[in-house]
Parts: structure tokens; C-alpha cells; sequence
């Protein structure tokens, strides 16, 4: 976009705009029309488990618009249900939202902090006679609000006096009342089309211990009473949702009209961020941890915020995925190529490219001399000279790849075979002489012979070869752990088995405890990353690995599926 405008010497120019998405086009007109004069968002989960990465996007488009507008972002609990909710999870949220770079400052707040509020702003409601007690069972209640064709029918209960709403109430809060024998509704339309208008829910009994207030109240507010409340006091001005609140845009309107709140905040829904063939309901990320199948919320195969950064995924890799993934009203899905993708490209120029041998076999230099180790310099990163260089030994024994060598080569094969010369990395040229096998035929040993002339960086030109390798000196080498990942979901087969189970990918997780690495790699510690030349990229893992037993998790694999689209198309 663009638009023309004339410089100081009366020249027209035509001057680029930034495109803005249709929230921020909807917040620049309230700003404009004086409907706000500042703007304050807010991010509202419910801690009842772990973030994924479709609240990725939640946190990054709350913040991001407040940093943008200069305004205020809130960090803040929506726990109304204290049966599903944990401190354990408040305070990996805390961990997550901070770790995406969300700017939240001392504001962090929870529902619960105004408990005392909405039961006031109910006790008005009842006063108001806009609310009633009910004794309805929930089956009772859900027979009568009727479905898209059919209008509802009014509860019996629902013109008590307000009189007997206010004892009964006052009853409920004091306990008086068993779980689920009485509910508070709103009065609003039991022939409204919009079922989430027809007398709704605000309050049931509740006798459960909540993590904030203990055991001081036995009545919750239900979440679409509970939300509007919680953003109005806090003085939000946008609340921005998903796309599934639209339809309760409505009540949530209603309410913050009848509790007579001043300046109500609007609510404005988005498309929600839906990946291909992942995990992402609590139910079922549950499930997996309660039944063993993953060692945790942040098992590395998982898409959960604390999953991804243990696996190594950096903030600016997750927040690249989102501004990818675009800001709409319409639902649709991402592939999980591209969250690939955006790792590759911030971790190709950061990371230092260094040599481990995932699957080694046994390389000897025959006539390279006994005894004598020499140190080469290898670039760090042949893409980024800032990254520098280092100095690497090497001897006559070394690691190769088991892939790196074969007796019977297929055609075009450019790497080891008897008689082929190829490179090996930073090094010498290395010519396959013979091999040794054990009792099954597996290549054990691997000789060669070096042509000391053809030492990298020394200007040899007398002769080039198709292929280079990658290696590890065997005397220094240190042995690892490392992870290597496919999707927990079979691509192939799709999420679900016919009787509604998840279809794992039984190739989600192979894990190698013996492979060779530089000795630069056994000093590192939990979340350092790097690239493992021809393997991928590995990071450190933060739970199991040890000081001098450090375990890595493989983040991507270096070839990509994904192509972002031409500019323009």
C-alpha cells in the first residue's frame, strides 16, 4: 500500500505504507472516533494446563498491539474452574509468556482478584431484575433453552421475587446449598436465536478449594460472565479473541452494559492458529502424560510453548511462524513445514556448524604418522564469518558416518567406496583402500591412505574429488545422547484412528546414546544450540542432560519441504 503526498519543495511522492491487519484498522478507527484514547490488551488463560503454540499467536498479536500503540499489555488468569487448575501451571504460563518476550511488566493479575466484584455486580444484576435463582437440573436447563429451530422456554423459577432471588443467593454463597442444586441465570431472551443468550448461566455452587482464594468462596462465576468483568475493571480496552467467542460477543456486550460499566472494552475476534497433524487440547496432551506415552508437558514431540523451547526453537522463530501465519477472520491451517522453516532461517546465521557422527564406524589413516595429532582451523559457520573459527584435532583414527562408506555403491554415490578419493571436512583428501567387517557383515573399520599435499587451505590443485565428509577425531571425541524427532502424529495416516485415538507415529522419538562428537560439544550447557553438519540442527536438552553428559535434541533436520510464496502472489 501506498499513498501520495507532496514534499517540502511541492513534488509529489509517493510514500509506502505499512499494511496493517484488521484489528489494527479497527483500533486506529476507535482512536480516531474518540472511542478510546489509548489502548490496553490483555492475554487471559485459563491455567488448567500448559500454553501451546496457537496461544503463540494470542500472546504475541495482545502484546505486540499494545507495544505498538504504546499502551498497556495484561497478563491474567482466567480461574473460574478450580477443579482443572494448578499453580503448577501458572507458573508455566508465567515462564512461557515471558520466554515469547510479552511485556507485561508487574501486570499480572487473576480472575479470582475480583470474585468480591462480580458477586457484587451480580447482587445489581438480581436487583436490576435481570437475574434469578434457579433450581433447574442441568439436564432440565438444557431442555428447556430449546436448540437453532426452537425457541426456549422460561424457566418456572424465573420471575421469584427479587426479594427471594437476593436470600437465595446469599444462601448459595453461605453454603447452604449442595453442588448443582441451584444456579444463577441472567434474564435475558429465551428466544433470542443466539443460544448463549437464552438465559445463561453466571454463577453455579461450587464447593472446591481454589488455588488464590482458598476455601473463602463455594459459588463461581461461569467464564462468560466472569470475562467481561475481568477486562472492564482492569480498564482493557481491546479484548481480542478467538474467533469461537464471536458468538458470545452478545452476552459479553450485555454484561458489561447492565453491571453499569463506563467505557466498556470491545471485544474483536481472530482466526485461531491451527497446525497440521499436531496435538494442541489439553485433554489429549493429558491424557499422553498421565498415560506415559510422553515424559511431560514439554516433551520435545509436544507443540506446547515449553515443548518448543526445550526442543530448541527460539522466541524469534515462533513469532516469524506468527507474522507468517497471518491475522484473519478466517479459520485455516499452517503447516508444520513452515514453523520448520522459520527455525531454519534464524538458526542458519547464529549457530556454529560443528562435526558429530550420529551412526560412527572406525576410520584409519594407515600412513598418516603414529602418534601425532595436528590441529586444523574450521570455520565456524561458512555463511557468517563473525562466527569465526576454531581449531579442531586430528589423527590417524577417526569417526566416519556409517552412510559415509558402502562396499557396493550405487551410481552417482560420491562418498566412499574402495579406490574413491573424497575430502574429508577442513582437512585431507582420504582414498578407501580396504574395510573390515564383523561376524554379520557390518563395516567395522574403514582404512585409508591421505595425500598429505591436499591439506585444506593450502592452495592444492592438482586434482579435484565429487565428495566431502564430515568427522571426528577418535582419540578426543566425546560420546553423546541425542534425540532424534518425527511428528507424534503419523503425516500420513492422519490425527485420528477410526475409534476416535490418536494414530502415533511409532518413529516419533530414535534415540542414539552413542554418538561422537567434537570436544568442544561436551561443554555446553541446557538450551545452547548448534548445527551438526549434515544432521541438523541439536540443542541441549534442559532436562536430562548432566555436566559432561550432555543430551541433544534434534530442533529440524536441514532440508526443507517449504517455500514461502513469491512476492506479490
Amino acid at each position: 500500500m501506498s499513498e501520495e503526498i507532496r514534499n517540502e519543495n511541492g513534488e509529489l511522492e509517493v510514500k509506502p505504507q505499512e499494511s496493517k491487519n484488521f484489528i489494527e484498522r479497527e483500533i486506529d478507527k476507535d482512536l480516531k472516533e474518540g472511542v478510546y484514547d489509548h489502548v490496553h490488551t490483555r492475554f487471559p488463560p485459563e491455567p488448567n494446563g500448559y500454553l501451546h503454540i496457537g496461544h503463540a499467536k494470542s500472546i504475541i498479536l495482545n502484546s505486540g498491539i499494545a507495544k505498538e500503540y504504546g499502551g498497556k499489555f495484561n497478563l491474567r488468569f482466567d480461574d473460574t474452574n478450580p477443579m482443572k487448575e494448578k499453580t503448577e501451571f501458572v507458573d508455566a504460563i508465567k515462564r512461557d509468556v515471558e520466554w515469547l518476550g510479552a511485556e507485561f511488566e508487574n501486570r499480572v493479575f487473576f480472575a479470582s482478584d475480583y470474585f468480591d466484584v462480580m458477586y457484587e455486580k451480580a447482587v445489581l444484576l438480581i436487583n436490576k431484575g435481570l437475574a434469578f435463582v434457579d433450581d433447574l437440573t442441568a439436564e432440565q436447563i438444557t431442555e428447556y433453552r430449546g436448540d437453532f429451530t426452537t425457541p426456549g422456554k422460561e424457566s418456572p423459577n424465573r420471575n421469584r421475587s427479587i426479594e427471594e432471588n437476593l436470600k437465595l443467593f446469599r444462601d448459595m454463597k453461605d453454603g447452604k446449598y449442595a453442588d448443582g442444586t441451584l444456579t444463577l441465570r441472567a434474564k435475558i431472551d429465551m428466544a433470542s436465536p443466539n443460544l448463549n443468550m437464552r438465559d445463561p448461566i453466571i454463577y453455579r455452587v461450587a464447593h472446591m478449594h481454589h488455588h488464590n482464594t482458598g476455601d473463602k468462596w463455594c459459588i463461581y462465576p461461569m467464564y462468560d460472565f466472569a470475562h467481561p468483568i475481568e477486562d472492564a475493571v482492569e480498564g482493557i480496552t481491546h479484548s481480542i479473541c478467538t474467533l469461537e467467542f464471536e458468538d458470545h460477543r452478545p452476552l459479553y456486550d450485555w454484561v458489561v452494559k447492565h453491571c453499569d460499566f463506563e467505557n466498556p472494552p470491545r471485544q474483536i475476534e481472530f482466526a485461531k492458529l491451527y497446525l497440521t497433524n499436531v496435538v494442541t487440547g489439553k485433554r489429549y496432551i493429558k491424557k499422553l502424560v498421565e498415560d506415559g506415552v510422553v515424559d511431560g508437558w514439554d516433551d520435545p514431540r509436544l507443540v506446547t510453548i515449553a515443548a518448543l523451547r526445550r526442543r530448541g526453537y527460539t522466541p524469534d522463530s515462533i513469532r516469524t511462524f506468527v507474522e507468517l501465519s497471518g491475522i484473519s477472520k478466517a479459520n485455516s491451517s499452517s503447516d508444520y513445514s513452515l514453523l520448520e522453516y522459520c527455525i531454519r532461517e534464524d538458526l542458519k546465521l547464529k549457530d556454529k556448524r560443528m562435526m558429530a557422527v550420529i551412526d560412527p564406524v572406525k576410520l584409519i589413516i594407515d600412513n598418516y604418522p603414529e602418534g601425532q595429532t595436528e590441529m586444523l582451523e574450521v570455520p565456524n559457520n561458512l555463511e557468517n564469518d563473525e562466527l569465526g573459527s576454531r581449531q579442531v584435532p586430528f589423527s590417524r583414527e577417526l569417526y566416519i558416518e556409517r552412510d559415509d562408506f558402502m562396499i557396493d555403491p550405487p551410481k552417482k554415490y560420491k562418498r566412499l567406496y574402495v579406490g574413491n578419493e573424497v575430502r574429508l571436512m577442513s582437512a585431507y583428501f582420504v582414498k578407501a583402500e580396504s574395510y573390515e567387517t564383523d561376524a554379520e557383515g557390518n563395516v567395522t573399520v574403514v582404512h585409508c591412505t591421505y595425500d598429505p599435499e591436499t591439506k585444506s587451505g593450502s592452495g592444492f590443485t592438482g586434482r579435484k574429488v565429487k565428495g566431502t565428509i564430515h568427522w571426528v577425531n577418535a582419540p578426543t571425541a566425546g560420546q553423546v545422547t541425542v534425540r532424534l524427532y518425527e511428528q507424534l502424529i503419523d503425516e500420513e495416516k492422519g490425527k485420528l484412528n477410526d475409534d476416535g485415538t490418536l494414530n502415533f507415529n511409532p518413529n516419533s522419538l530414535v534415540t542414539v546414546t552413542n554418538c561422537m562428537v567434537e570436544p568442544e560439544l561436551m561443554d555446553v550447557k541446557p538450551y545452547d544450540s548448534f548445527q551438526f553438519v549434515r544432521n541438523g540442527f541439536f540443542c541441549v536438552d534442559s532436562k536430562d542432560s548432566t555436566e559432561g553428559h550432555p543430551v541433544f535434541n534434534r530442533v529440524v533436520g536441514l532440508k526443507s519441504s517449504f517455500k514461502l510464496p513469491e512476492q506479490g502472489k
